[in-house]
C-alpha cells in the first residue's frame, strides 16, 4: 500500500525547516562583487587635534644636552591602558587638564587643547627661543592615549592602542580578530566625538564605498560597534531551543503515519 497523501505536507515541512536553518552565504562576505579597481587616497587632514584629558609625550632636545635635560622631567600620570594582548601599561607624560593646558618645566602653563601637534610644537619652540632658554631647540610630541575601541561581534572585543597614530577601520577589525560569522557587515556603527558632539555613522562593509569614505581612517577615541545579524538574534531566542524538539516530534509522527498506512 502506498503512503497516504497526508504525509506529503509533513515531508515538505521538514524540508522547509532544514533549508531555513542553513546559514546564508550572502551578507557574510566583505566587499561582495567588488572588481579590480583603483581608488584615490582620502585627502582629509588626518592630523589629530589635541583635546582635554589627552596624554602627551613631549621631549625637548638641543645642542646642549645638559640644559635640555631640565625640560624632560615628565609628569607621571596614573593613567593605565589595556592593550590588544590584555597587558596593562602605565602611561607617563603630560596630561592636558580640563582647561586645555599642559604644565611644562620653566615654561609654565601653555594652551594645548584645540591645537595640532605641529602647532603646539611651534608654540613650545618659540617660547624656548624667545625666553632664551635653549639654542635651536627640537621638540617632539606624541600622543600616548591614541586608541580606538572595537565592540560587538568580533573575535576579541578590545581597546586598541595605536603607537603610530594612524589606523584604518579594516586594520582595527583585524587587530580585534576580525568579524564573527554572526556579524552584520552592512551596518557597522562608528561613534566619533568632534567638537564636543558625538556623531553616529553607519558603514557598509559589503561594498567598496568604504574606500572612498571619510571614515576609512579612524581617529583617536573612535568606537566601532558591530551588531549581530538576524541569524545570531534568532539563535539566541527560544526558537533555536525548540527546533530539535519539533524535528523529533515530526519524525515520530511521520514514522507512525507511514506504518499505519502500510
Amino acid at each position: 500500500m502506498k503512503p497516504c497523501n497526508t504525509l506529503y505536507p509533513l515531508y515538505i515541512l521538514l524540508i522547509v525547516l532544514l533549508f531555513t536553518n542553513c546559514a546564508s552565504r550572502k551578507g557574510a562576505l566583505y566587499f561582495e562583487n567588488v572588481q579590480t579597481s583603483e581608488y584615490n587616497g582620502n585627502l582629509q587632514n588626518l592630523e589629530p587635534v589635541i583635546q582635554n584629558n589627552d596624554l602627551l609625550s613631549i621631549v625637548i632636545s638641543s645642542s646642549n644636552p645638559a640644559a635640555s635635560e631640565y625640560f624632560n622631567t615628565f609628569n607621571i600620570s596614573d593613567t593605565r591602558s589595556i592593550t590588544a594582548t590584555n597587558s596593562i601599561t602605565q602611561a607617563v607624560g603630560y596630561l592636558v587638564d580640563q582647561e586645555g593646558n599642559v604644565q611644562l618645566p620653566f615654561l609654565g602653563k601653555l594652551k594645548a587643547s584645540g591645537l595640532t601637534k605641529k602647532a603646539l610644537n611651534d608654540k613650545i619652540r618659540d617660547e624656548l627661543i624667545n625666553r632664551k632658554l635653549l639654542i635651536e631647540p627640537v621638540v617632539d610630541i606624541r600622543f600616548l592615549n591614541y586608541k580606538v575601541s572595537v565592540l560587538g561581534e568580533v573575535a576579541h572585543p578590545s581597546v586598541l592602542t595605536v603607537p603610530n597614530e594612524k589606523i584604518t577601520l579594516l586594520e582595527a577589525l583585524g587587530l580585534a580578530g576580525d568579524l564573527t560569522i554572526y556579524a552584520n557587515r552592512d551596518n557597522v556603527l562608528l561613534i566619533r566625538e568632534e567638537e564636543g558632539k558625538k556623531k553616529l555613522i553607519r558603514i557598509n562593509l559589503t561594498t567598496d564605498e568604504l574606500f572612498t569614505s571619510p571614515y576609512y581612517n579612524l581617529k583617536s577615541n573612535d568606537i566601532i560597534y558591530v551588531e549581530p545579524n538576524k541569524a545570531k538574534v534568532q539563535s539566541s531566542g527560544n526558537a533555536k531551543l525548540w527546533l530539535p524538539v519539533v524535528f523529533s516530534g515530526l519524525s515520530v509522527v511521520v514514522i507512525a503515519l507511514d506504518r499505519l498506512t502500510n
